[in-house]
C-alpha cells in the first residue's frame, strides 16, 4: 500500500529538516514523500534539495496559500492513501505511518483513519500545551463543534477525487470545511487509532495565537455554509479547545 505525505511549506528554515527527518525515519518504507514550497525566500529551499534524493517530488513556486499548496500536492499524490506532515510539525515516533497502514488493512471497507496528537511549545524544551484525544467521534459530536485533528487524518486518495480538493474560498480555516464535508455532508466512516500521531509546533499557521480571530470569523462562516447554527457550534468548539489546554495546566 502506498501512501503519500505531503508537506507544504514557505519559509521554514528553523524547522523543516526536523519534519523531512520524521517522514524519512518511519520504519515504512512504501512512501511517497512530497513538498510544495511557496517560493521562500530563506534558507528552506536549499535544505529541501539536500533531501532530493530521498523526495518524490517537490515543487517550489508562488502559490495562492497554504491550501492552494496542499491541493497541488494533492494532485501530484499516486498513493492508495494520502495525509499531510506541516513543516513545523513531526510524527510522533516512526511507527505511525505503520500503524495507519495496518489500520487501514485491518478494516477493508473504511476510507480513512486519524488518531491523536499533541501540541507542544516551539522551544528545545517541547513542553505539552495540549492533549488531543480524538475518541470516537459521532454526527452529534461533529454537529457539537467536535472535529479530528486535520494532521492525524489519512484518507484514501479514490474518496478524494470523489469529494473534492480543499475549498479556495476560506483561506484560514479550509481544513475545517474539508472536515465538514466528508464527515457532516457526506458522513464518511473513519477508524480512531488510540494512539499517538502527530506532535504539532505551536506557531505554526494552524497554532499562531495572532490568527485566532480571523480563524474564528473563518470558522464561523464555514459551519454557516454547511448548515449549521454557527455560532452555537463554534462556542462549543472553542469551550472544546480550552478544555484541552486546561487539562495540561
Amino acid at each position: 500500500m502506498l501512501v503519500s505525505v505531503i508537506t507544504i511549506c514557505y519559509n521554514r528554515e528553523t524547522t523543516i529538516s526536523k519534519t523531512i527527518e520524521s517522514v524519512l525515519s518511519q520504519d515504512y518504507s512504501n512512501i511517497e514523500y512530497i513538498i510544495i514550497d511557496g517560493n521562500s525566500n530563506d534558507k528552506t529551499k536549499e535544505i529541501i534539495k539536500s533531501y532530493s534524493d530521498k523526495i518524490s517530488y517537490f515543487i517550489s513556486e508562488p502559490d495562492n496559500g497554504m491550501y492552494d499548496a496542499i491541493n497541488k500536492g494533492i494532485n501530484l499524490a499516486n498513493g492508495d492513501i494520502v495525509g499531510l506532515m506541516h513543516s513545523d510539525d513531526e510524527f510522533y515516533d516512526n511507527t505511525v505511518i505503520s500503524q495507519i497502514v495496518r489500520g487501514f488493512e485491518n478494516n477493508n471497507n473504511t476510507f480513512g483513519i486519524y488518531g491523536n496528537g499533541i501540541y507542544v511549545s516551539n522551544d528545545i524544551n517541547e513542553n505539552i500545551i495540549r492533549d488531543r484525544i480524538g475518541g470516537n467521534y459521532s454526527l452529534n459530536k461533529i454537529k457539537n463543534g467536535w472535529l479530528p485533528l486535520h494532521p492525524t487524518v489519512y484518507l484514501k486518495r479514490s474518496l478524494i477525487e470523489k469529494y473534492g480538493y480543499y475549498n479556495l474560498d476560506f483561506q484560514i480555516a479550509s481544513d475545517t470545511e474539508f472536515l465538514l464535508r466528508y464527515l457532516y455532508k457526506y458522513q464518511i466512516q473513519l477508524i480512531y487509532i488510540d494512539s499517538y500521531l502527530v506532535k504539532m509546533r505551536m506557531g505554526g499557521l494552524s497554532t499562531n495565537y495572532k490568527r485566532a480571530i480571523e480563524v474564528l470569523l473563518e470558522d464561523y462562516r464555514i459551519y454557516k455554509y454547511h448548515g449549521l447554527n454557527a455560532f452555537v457550534v463554534v462556542l462549543r468548539k472553542k469551550i472544546i479547545a480550552l478544555k484541552q489546554y486546561l487539562k495540561i495546566c
